[in-house]
């Protein structure tokens, strides 16, 4: 992979030795010799720049650089961790669109096989296409959430571009998502067939208001992802600058951070971006909370804790719960008191959920399970896979 990596900017490396000690760029290790990566072995995280924005809907010809955003993370003191970082450059652009994307798949399929989290600096989100692609040969299924005030469903037949590529995500072979959440849409920026669509998908569609209400609520969702990207659209464009105009509405700084936490906690993210990042040298307000948002993604990641053993029920509590004709099973992890659901559905020969038999779920799941209401999510994991 070391082919299609260009070291980190003279001006980043220099920013870095005037530095205190203690900050992060102290500690991270830096790609900074063309051919020349530095040690991978027992590395957890890779910050990885992928300066590709031509499929933008509005691009003007500009050019993509993080170097703000890379000045701003390295000078941030790291939480009580344990996690090693390398920073491996960035990926520029190829002589095609396609070209940075086989780049880009290459590099993040190579990280993944070493169980190493990639942490990705993205111009347009059309990228996660690739990101998504680079998990072909690691994951058989994968969930992906992603934090936008879009679906970005589009029209797979149409080229692809970063408003449009979820519905090639879908039709593309091999088929390998399973599930799709979107948090934070704001309906006034997306089609009512759009709407309609996810719907008929049985993919999970939370609405800016229903988030920003119980940020809590996230946690299940991202228990159950394998990717989640981060539009920083999705933001309140004040929290970031007020000369990055992108909407009036979306998540404040603490919401998305802690929406970042989240994703670090869940032991089954294993690759995280960030896209639609722009230049920032005008705005470092925003550099500086995009650097944030790393910060607790990775602070998510070191307090991960393994659930024990479902099969050993001394390590759990089970709930049992009629509704209906229904005999709704939760269970609840005596170590960290998280709440699943079981799905005994999946028991048919052809079933797209064999890995796993629990969907993750709230504890106000199961209170309002108690009131003869069934989790939506249960519902819909129920009719995807009927279908």
């Amino acid at each position: 992979m070391i082919e299609f990596l260009s070291p980190v900017s003279k001006s980043v490396i220099a920013h870095k030795e005037i530095l205190p000690q203690g900050v992060l760029g102290k500690q991270i290790q830096l790609h900074q010799k063309e051919g020349e990566l530095p040690d991978l072995n027992g590395v957890r995280f890779a910050l990885l720049g992928v300066c590709e924005n031509r499929n933008d809907i509005d691009y003007l010809g500009e050019t993509v650089s993080f170097d703000t955003v890379r000045k701003a993370v390295y000078g941030l003191y790291p939480g009580n961790w344990s996690e090693s970082i390398v920073d491996l450059g960035d990926i520029q652009p190829g002589e095609t669109v396609e070209d940075t994307f086989f780049a880009f798949r290459t590099v993040n399929e190579a990280l993944l096989k070493r169980d190493i989290i990639p942490i990705i600096l993205g111009g347009s989100q059309d990228l996660l296409y690739a990101q998504y692609r680079s998990y072909d040969k690691v994951s058989k299924m994968v969930n992906m959430v992603n934090v936008d005030s879009r679906f970005d469903l589009g029209d797979a037949e149409q080229p692809i571009s970063n408003k449009s590529y979820i519905g090639k995500i879908i039709v593309d072979q091999p088929y390998n998502l399973f599930n799709y959440s979107v948090l934070g849409y704001q309906s006034y920026f997306n089609p009512p067939g759009e709407i309609g669509l996810m719907e008929k998908l049985f993919f999970d569609a939370y609405r800016l208001g229903t988030v920003t209400s119980d940020i809590t609520a996230v946690e299940p969702i991202m228990r159950d992802a394998d990717i989640v990207c981060m539009d920083v659209s999705a933001i309140k464009s004040s929290e970031l600058s007020y000369t990055y105009k992108t909407g009036p509405n979306g998540f404040d700084g603490r919401e998305i951070c802690a929406i970042a936490r989240y994703a670090g906690i869940s032991n089954r993210v294993s690759s995280f971006g960030l896209y639609e990042l722009k230049e920032y040298t005008q705005a470092e307000n925003a550099a500086v909370l995009v650097a944030q948002i790393i910060w607790y993604f990775i602070e998510g990641v070191n307090f991960r804790v393994e659930d024990d053993d479902f099969s050993n029920e001394k390590y759990y509590t089970t709930y049992k719960v009629p509704v209906d004709d229904e005999i709704l099973v939760f269970k609840k992890s005596n170590k960290t008191g998280r709440w699943w659901i079981e799905l005994p559905f999946i028991s048919n020969v052809n079933n797209k959920l064999k890995r796993q038999t629990l969907l993750p779920c709230t504890y106000g799941e199961y209170l309002s399970a108690t009131n003869q209401e069934i989790p939506e999510r249960w519902f819909k994991a129920r009719r995807k896979n009927e279908v």
